[in-house]
């Protein structure tokens, strides 16, 4: 994934008691969180019957962010922390810079799917240290997928300098395993485990270091892969491949336990007469008050938030709240897939500096909405 800061690093090697995790851990949350709005805008942006595996892998992607967000809130839970969601702040300003001083040159927005998006935001986000590239070759699909075979194996690796947020992750870890058993305190009703939506081997209660490691281990996977394998431990490809796929137009195809191609024979073609022309980087302001434009944007926004208020009753003691919130997830793609049928007119925007827009389609512009 990005990099981070190694200030960042060293508060996490230099705490001595659990309470000094807890930001380290928030950070992750808001983190994980804060790539959910622009992978959700480039699915939105897909019209329907369009890029359909693209769409599908996008949407593992997002599933994964927010079981991501959960693992976060577990760890921070078991030993004692109180997760945060229900802020303004929680939501990052787009365009911008992503939260926890990560890539300070990576400017991330709000834009429709393209290649350009895909290969310049998205595989940044999800870069490993050490990102692999593969061959192209033509293997006919009646071929069966080699499984895979990398272990990892958390305790052996050295001592090296953190630079990713996967080994800030690790860092995390370590400082777990230093402090020990002792300061999981936090109470067990607070995990958060729901087979209904995430698997029991992905999802699980942290009570211990033990699984507090195996939970953490499962985030830096998914987004980073495997040492040098594009696989997780399950099996499945991390995050900066599925992009990769996408930008490559091919599947990745292991043909031997430790060799992986981008099979011709299986390509992911990127239609772009199939995704919708999005305003990029929207905001409620830019559409005049009363016209359909801002109430639809104004409902979003209503709706995002109430969701980030279930994510937050969920993390804090309510834990099978993640089946409304889940649903919440479904109202705002049916609101995104009207959003992005508005085609906008000059009427709709408020200012000319925003009559650039003029013909795009409406996006959500993922903003806090208060109670005032």
């Amino acid at each position: 994934m990005v990099k981070i800061l190694q200030k960042q690093i060293q508060k996490v090697r230099q705490a001595s008691s659990a309470s000094e995790l807890y930001q380290p851990l928030q950070d992750a949350i808001d983190l994980e969180h804060s790539t959910i709005p622009p992978y959700l805008t480039a699915f939105y942006s897909i019209k329907s019957g369009f890029n359909q595996e693209i769409a599908a892998l996008i949407l593992s992607i997002v599933r994964q962010e927010m079981l991501h967000m959960t693992i976060a809130a577990n760890v921070l839970n078991a030993i004692g922390g109180q997760p945060v969601i229900n802020e303004p702040n929680f939501i990052p300003h787009y365009p911008g810079n992503l939260p926890g001083n990560v890539e300070p040159d990576l400017v991330v927005g709000l834009a429709p799917l393209s290649l350009s998006v895909v290969k310049n935001i998205f595989m940044r986000i999800e870069q490993p240290e050490n990102p692999q590239e593969f061959p192209k070759e033509y293997i006919p699909i009646s071929c069966d997928l080699a499984e895979q075979e990398a272990q990892f194996n958390f305790m052996l690796r050295t001592q090296e300098e953190y630079n990713t947020i996967g080994e800030f992750y690790q860092a995390i870890i370590d400082k777990i395993h230093l402090l020990g058993p002792d300061i999981f305190i936090g109470k067990p009703e607070r995990q958060v485990v729901n087979e209904q939506w995430f698997a029991p081997n992905l999802l699980f209660a942290v009570t211990n270091p033990e699984e507090a490691t195996r939970a953490l281990m499962i985030i830096a996977e998914q987004g980073e892969g495997v040492g040098t394998s594009p696989l997780d431990s399950q099996g499945e490809l991390a995050h900066y491949y599925k992009f990769s796929e996408i930008f490559q137009g091919y599947h990745l195809y292991q043909k031997a336990p430790f060799e992986f191609v981008y099979n011709t024979a299986q390509p992911i073609p990127l239609d772009p007469t199939g995704i919708y022309n999005l305003v990029e980087n929207s905001k409620a302001n830019m559409y005049v008050p009363g016209t359909m434009a801002r109430r639809m944007v104004d409902q979003f926004n209503y709706s995002y938030t109430s969701l980030l208020n279930g994510l937050h009753k969920t993390f804090n003691g309510e834990p099978n709240y993640l089946n409304t919130v889940m649903g919440l997830m479904f109202d705002l793609k049916l609101q995104a897939q009207k959003m992005a049928e508005t085609i906008l007119t000059p009427e709709d925007l408020s200012s000319p500096k925003a009559w650039d827009n003029v013909d795009k389609s409406l996006a959500p512009s993922f903003e806090y909405a208060s109670n005032d």
